[in-house]
């Protein structure tokens, strides 16, 4: 806790990137994201199935948002929608559940109970930067107790690796093995958690041998297997293909703070799929995680999921994705196109960083009244 605060404000602002006022405290993405797909008391609908779902994810993206926005007002009913429906009331006593909606009895509920830890992670990490930067108590408290209560119930050791964080508390494990999510946990995430606690850092050492031992071509997959016998194996699944959970790997190592350790051979193992991108002028929706073998072209969400890979590694493919996203938005209620363009063209637009700790950025520390 004492580090919590540890970054003054003078300290934080000099690491800010330098953007327009009224660019930074006028948000037209998350204005449209709120319009398009978040309902009057803070539930985030993803419409594209007749369920009309809401996710853990979905909301802990939302929470996100709304704090790159200083959107207090939204933050606070996206949490209390969350708490009410999807944690039983309390998110002090339940880790919110992974999927909502219209179930087949007609009644709008709880489909699926288990929990997500990559939602999980996010809400904690929103919820702490909150209070920081809002200087809300009761929201770093709460962070830190949803970061534990993810731990105790979604962290395993493996044998032969370490502390991981499984995907979720069921279904994960097996005799054979264990089921893992590369997407699942952000570097700079689990860089601010280990402010925290040093297990966070164990897990954040483990992380980064899965995205370098798991892709070795550089393209990372979906899903993956970690044996009982020891070492990674191709998901039962879903193989090796990478492509709409895989993007996101690209979108957290492309963040990495310039001094954040591990960015370097982070970002040059996957420069392979920012020369592919470069290549085809196009990021392709599938990639063999194993042979490289792509195969068809990305959504537009990919394109600005890729943006903050290809600027950090200087690549001429940056130009060409940004004008695909002007040529070609995603529609207003596409959930997923949406939400990855609110995080990698957010970041392409210098409306937010992340330190080497994992601390948000956010321009609006710098250029708008909190």
């Amino acid at each position: 806790m004492k580090r919590l605060a540890a970054l003054t404000l003078s300290s934080t602002l000099g690491l800010l990137p330098q953007v327009a006022s009224a660019q930074s405290c006028d948000w037209p993405a998350w204005d449209s994201y709120k319009k398009a797909m978040m309902s009057s008391d803070g539930r985030i609908i993803d419409g594209s199935s007749a369920q009309m779902i809401t996710t853990s994810e979905g909301q802990s993206y939302g929470l996100f948002f709304a704090l790159l926005g200083n959107d207090k007002k939204s933050f606070a009913s996206i949490l209390e929608w969350t708490r009410n429906n999807l944690a039983g009331g309390s998110l002090e006593a339940h880790l919110p559940a992974w999927q909502w909606g219209l179930a087949k009895n007609g009644k709008w509920q709880i489909l699926d109970s288990n929990n997500a830890s990559d939602a999980d992670l996010w809400i904690a990490y929103s919820l702490l930067e909150a209070g920081r930067l809002w200087q809300w108590p009761e929201y770093v408290a709460l962070g830190q107790n949803m970061l534990w209560r993810s731990a105790a119930q979604s962290l395993r050791k493996l044998p032969g690796l370490g502390l991981m964080l499984l995907p979720g508390d069921v279904g994960f494990d097996s005799p054979k093995g264990w089921r893992l999510n590369p997407s699942y946990l952000p570097p700079q995430l689990l860089a601010r958690f280990a402010r925290i606690s040093p297990i966070w850092a164990e897990l954040a050492s483990n992380q980064q041998r899965m995205l370098i031992e798991t892709s070795p071509k550089g393209f990372a997959p979906d899903w993956l297997q970690w044996k009982a016998g020891g070492g990674w194996a191709p998901d039962s699944k879903e193989g090796s293909l990478g492509d709409y959970d895989a993007i996101r790997v690209y979108l957290w190592v492309g963040m990495l703070a310039q001094d954040a350790a591990g960015r370097q051979p982070l970002q040059q193992h996957f420069a392979p799929m920012a020369n592919l991108t470069q290549t085809l002028s196009y990021v392709p929706e599938s990639v063999n995680a194993v042979t490289g073998k792509y195969t068809g072209t990305g959504p537009v969400g990919f394109s600005a999921a890729m943006l903050p890979l290809l600027s950090s590694l200087d690549s001429p493919a940056l130009a060409v994705q940004q004008e695909r996203i002007k040529q070609q938005p995603p529609a207003a209620d596409a959930y997923y196109n949406q939400s990855l363009l609110l995080f990698g063209q957010g970041w392409d637009e210098q409306r937010y960083r992340f330190d080497k700790d994992g601390q948000l950025l956010p321009s609006w520390i710098k250029t708008c009244q909190k």
